[in-house]
């Protein structure tokens, strides 16, 4: 197959050692939760000695605090280490990063939609585990990476940009989409009819899905995966997008810096990439380390976002032991100021995560603060008035009198090219 070809050539130049890494993972997979732990271990012990070795940052916060590489006897033993934030990884960039010479290496860099972006080197295997993590969560649902995709991602910035996508997606047997008009998708009907995976910005997927719907399209008949990425998955996306492809969207979790942190399995549980990463849940806050880059060590990262862990006993039918995200349930930092209280924006996805389980009331929101102790809740769906009060009856559950809600519904809240946000505050 042409497009198989092209894909070895490239990862033969681009990521060489990707194809030992992927068939380690397949490998993994298939391991005891022991020989995993053990294995995070033996990693981590590694990389210890490795950032006291190379990186002047780490062998200046470690020698302050009287840290040495042997004390990491345990997983336990990493809390030992202290935790870095993104300000953390700007500020101290250059020491962040090792003496080792690394033959080859990318530049990397985060979105900034947090505030600030990141740019640092990561190395070749490190890039490589990256793609052989995603490969293998292909391949839960038989999907090669070099089959036919749609990818709802990027913007067409020139004409020059434009040109260089169109050849780099046709060398990759994929198609993008910039924009989800009905004129647009109605141009390219021809080319969902042999579309092997959909994936991007999941809120992207979802409005196609709402456009494919309302123009009654016939379902793509050789999809076998729809994979959101970079943003929440709401369970009100689901049945949209079901109706219109004939399957839900999965998850797909993780961060420029961090690599893949969890991927969905066929049996709609999120595993932990434990092999690529040690997640740790403190007070519900993510930490982060990545176990496989050595450019640009990252030890116990806040990535700011809350998570729920399962419990390590809790085991999924599809036989994979790797620990278990229940829930990604919102962003660290966000405050909503009443007139007299701040509270955590964590409220909105319990707000509608409650009315979805009570009153099977699933909404598509967006909650936006331009004065204190006032809100405006944007509603996509149609709501009755016995839903309306449904939803304010919730809202008053956690905020009181604190805060007055304005609801309004039948609302556009979509952000086209760009990350949807569930909470928008200019305060």
């Amino acid at each position: 197959m042409l497009y198989k070809l092209i894909f070895k050539i490239g990862q033969y130049f681009r990521n060489p050692s990707l194809t030992n890494n992927y068939l380690f993972l397949k490998t993994s997979e298939k391991w005891s939760l022991e020989k995993l732990q053990a294995y995070q271990l033996l990693k981590l012990q590694a990389l210890v000695t490795f950032c006291y070795q190379t990186s002047l940052y780490y062998k200046t916060i470690f020698d302050e605090i009287g840290l040495k590489p042997e004390d990491i006897q345990s997983l336990n033993d990493i809390k030992k280490i202290p935790t870095i934030s993104k300000h953390e990884l700007i500020h101290y960039n250059a020491t962040i990063h090792t003496s080792k010479k690394i033959r080859k290496k990318f530049k990397a860099s985060t979105s900034g939609t947090s505030g600030s972006s990141l740019t640092f080197w990561k190395d070749e295997h490190a890039d490589s585990f990256n793609r052989a993590s995603i490969f293998r969560g292909y391949s839960w649902y038989n999907v090669n990476p070099w089959e036919r995709n749609l990818y709802f991602w990027g913007f067409q910035f020139s004409v020059f940009s434009k040109i260089r996508y169109s050849i780099l997606d046709g060398l990759q047997n994929r198609f993008r989409m910039f924009s989800y008009n009905e004129n647009t998708i109605k141009k390219i009907i021809p080319k969902f009819s042999n579309l092997s995976y959909i994936h991007g910005y999941s809120s992207m997927i979802y409005e196609v899905a709402k456009i494919y719907n309302k123009l009654h399209l016939e379902k793509p008949k050789k999809l076998k995966m729809i994979k959101g990425t970079s943003e929440k998955v709401f369970p009100a996306y689901q049945n949209e997008i079901i109706k219109a492809f004939g399957l839900p969207i999965i998850n797909e979790y993780g961060a420029a810096e961090t690599g893949i942190i969890a991927f969905e399995c066929p049996k709609g549980n999120m595993h932990l990439n434990m092999e690529g990463v040690i997640v740790e849940e403190v007070n519900n806050e993510i930490l982060v380390t990545n176990l496989q880059q050595t450019s640009f060590p990252i030890l116990r990262y806040k990535l700011g976002d809350y998570i729920i862990l399962s419990d390590v006993e809790v085991q999924c039918s599809c036989g994979m032991q790797h620990t278990i995200i229940k829930e990604v349930t919102g962003r660290v930092g966000k405050v909503v100021f009443g007139f007299k209280e701040q509270y955590p924006s964590l409220y909105f996805y319990y707000i509608f995560k409650n009315i979805g389980l009570k009153h099977q009331l699933y909404l598509n929101y967006q909650v936006k603060q331009h004065e204190k102790g006032k809100l405006l809740f944007l509603i996509e769906q149609d709501l009755s008035m016995g839903q309306l009060e449904i939803l304010n009856k919730e809202i008053f559950v956690y905020f009181n009198t604190d805060i007055v809600a304005e609801i309004k519904y039948n609302q556009i809240i979509s952000s086209n090219l760009k990350k949807q946000e569930s909470f928008i505050s200019t305060i």
